[in-house]
């Protein structure tokens, strides 16, 4: 772990998961941030924050929404699915507008950096032959598909009320999201077309850990890293 800064930009913690992370995050070439759309940690400031500092010390930079599959999650929450694609598509937009208003302040166009959600990449060749390959390895995987649903657990118990586990069931739901997050873990380079790619988010779960790793069978190319990356000294 250490701290980084680039010329004029706020200072940021960076915590990559492995030696081949940090040279990843070294080169500086692209960097891809995790934006959630129903997380509060993801104000305006924190997101202008974030891209000063990736826009600093990266060649590119995307940011990653994942908005239609958060309705996954609201499905196993008890949602219908209607309701639930109507939310994620709300605070898809939500998100989406922080981030032109954070760009916007730094005097970024938004073709300088670019949001990656559903409707840009369901279309994506790379994103699709990924995609499908995180259904089938889940399918027919138990270990991968159990630390999957360790994963979704993980983000469906901060969801309910305190003491609540979810059930098999609900887990089972909500897995859909994390499978449908998988690609930008494994191989971002290819989607984005890029040399390398950092994947950069504040908390990840224990299954990415294990993932690079190499724990689960399955290692992320050899262009992707990924960085727990927070503002220095705030929460």
């Amino acid at each position: 772990m250490s701290t980084d800064q680039g010329d004029g930009c706020p200072v940021m913690t960076v915590e990559p998961l492995s030696d081949g992370c940090a040279a990843v995050v070294e080169r500086g070439e692209h960097a891809c941030f995790g934006i959630s759309p129903f997380n509060s940690y993801f104000s305006t400031e924190r997101i202008r924050d974030l891209a000063a500092w990736g826009l600093a010390r990266f060649e590119r930079v995307d940011f990653f929404v994942p908005d239609a599959p958060s309705a996954f999650t609201f499905e196993a929450l008890g949602y219908e699915p209607e309701k639930a694609a109507w939310k994620a598509r709300r605070q898809g937009q939500y998100t989406r507008n922080r981030i032109s208003t954070a760009l916007g302040s730094l005097g970024v166009a938004e073709d300088g950096a670019r949001v990656l959600g559903w409707a840009e990449l369901e279309g994506n060749a790379a994103f699709g032959r990924l995609h499908e390959d995180g259904l089938r390895r889940y399918a027919e995987d138990a270990q991968f598909r159990d630390a999957c649903r360790e994963a979704s657990g993980w983000v469906l118990a901060g969801k309910l009320p305190a003491g609540q586990r979810p059930d098999a069931e609900q887990v089972e739901q909500a897995v859909r999201y994390f499978l449908a997050e998988l690609p930008l873990f494994l191989d971002t380079p290819s989607i984005v077309d890029a040399g390398i790619s950092v994947f950069c988010y504040h908390q990840p779960p224990d299954v990415l850990r294990r993932l690079y790793a190499g724990e689960l069978g399955r290692r992320p190319a050899a262009g992707q890293g990924f960085a727990v990356v927070t503002p220095a000294g705030r929460e």
